[in-house]
């Protein structure tokens, strides 16, 4: 056996990796170019917004009221370690704001958004309505692609924003209820504590995580395999793509906010 085969069985992965972020990369450009030029299918991009935003609501706020009321039970338990427990309601708004809030956020919409565009565009494939679309002079992308990634870059800020504000209020009724702060105090500290950019920093992880689960979704719809087998692959790796990429993309983000 030469040198060479351990090598090109190596090389193999890494080459089909690269071409699949090529590919996608190519189908972000072609989107992020027709959001701009017209036609506008402004009945598709409302159907997506409601789809995306407001039927999200529900889990979005599921998971940060939760996650606020556990995040402040967890930080009074290290704090009293070091006689720390009055930092509670600062570190509750400044960890939803500008990580739990956006990044659970973001990861409850990939679970229910990317699966269902994947889908859907994996099923129109399957079922030769894409090709109609063709047919009759429609381009999909423009109809099927960028109306779902503009409504998840507009609302995916929006649930953030309610995430966040519904996140403090679940850490603000676990210290009143259970940890015996005063109710008034706890609303203080938090909003002395938090700075424009905290929340900014956060929407802006918004748009960039709904940017990628639309695209994700969209992507592996549009380009899944026939029949029953090939949608369920394309929606499983929607899922897992989208929500790499917002953990990967977080971590950057942050690396370049908050690095100084």
């Amino acid at each position: 056996m030469s040198i060479a085969s351990p090598l090109a069985a190596l090389g193999r992965p890494v080459l089909r990796a690269l071409a699949a972020v090529g590919r996608v990369a190519l189908f972000a450009g072609e989107a992020v170019s027709h959001l701009f030029r017209p036609p506008f299918y402004g009945r598709e991009f409302l159907t997506a917004l409601i789809q995306i935003g407001w039927l999200s609501l529900p889990v979005v706020g599921l998971t940060a009221i939760f996650t606020g009321g556990a995040l402040a039970l967890q930080i009074y338990a290290g704090g009293a370690r070091f006689n720390a427990e009055a930092v509670v309601p600062q570190i509750v708004a400044i960890g939803m704001t500008r990580e739990l809030g956006p990044v659970l956020g973001g990861l409850m919409v990939a679970a229910r958004v990317a699966s269902s565009i994947a889908a859907e565009l994996g099923t129109m494939k399957v079922t030769e309505q894409i090709d109609a679309l063709t047919t009759l002079s429609t381009n999909p992308m423009k109809y099927l692609a960028v109306p779902r990634i503009l409504a998840a870059t507009l609302a995916v800020p929006v649930l953030v924003a309610v995430g966040d504000s519904i996140g403090i209020a679940g850490g603000w009724l676990v210290a009143i209820s259970r940890l015996d702060f005063n109710s008034a105090g706890y609303l203080k500290n938090t909003l002395d504590f938090l700075q424009f950019w905290d929340i900014g920093s956060g929407l802006v992880k918004g748009a960039v995580f709904g940017f990628l689960v639309a695209l994700m979704g969209c992507y592996m719809g549009m380009t899944s395999g026939r029949g029953a087998q090939g949608v369920g692959a394309a929606t499983k790796a929607a899922v897992v793509a989208a929500s790499v990429l917002i953990l990967a993309s977080n971590y950057l983000l942050t690396e370049v906010f908050f690095s100084a």
